[in-house]
């Protein structure tokens, strides 16, 4: 009787978890270029910009989640606009955009006399989101 008990709350139990979420989902892994973009926004950050772009372009070519992807074509856009070549900023807007068309910058950023503009006119151009 005791057994049987034990055999149905352990079913019970067992049934319950199958509703439960997938733990892993809230708390992916890394991706494998989950480093190289990192030491790229790092080597942003310090003017290190003909370093930062490698890193930045070997996070891409590693492999990137859609949201890494979005930062790292952002970063290589912004490393564009400052070292004066807006043909690249553009270029890489546009791929940021292709991966997620509803991307937008952060107030600050969009507020950036360089790359805010060329933002801006990247977008317009893109057909309207749905």
């Amino acid at each position: 009787m005791f057994t049987r008990m034990l055999l149905a709350l352990a079913i019970a139990l067992l049934a319950g978890c199958s509703s439960m979420p997938n733990l892993s989902s809230l708390n992916p892994l890394p991706s494998k270029g989950a480093d190289a973009l990192k030491a790229g926004v790092d080597e942003y950050a310090e003017g290190s910009y003909p370093a930062a772009t490698k890193n930045l372009q070997s996070a891409l070519e590693l492999g990137l989640n859609t949201q890494e992807q979005v930062r790292a074509h952002k970063y290589l856009a912004f490393i564009g606009c400052v070292t004066g070549k807006t043909h690249v900023c553009r270029d890489e807007f546009g791929k940021a955009l292709d991966v997620d068309p509803a991307m937008e910058l952060t107030p600050a950023e969009a507020g950036h006399p360089i790359w805010g503009p060329v933002f801006r006119a990247v977008k317009a151009k893109r057909p309207a989101q749905k």
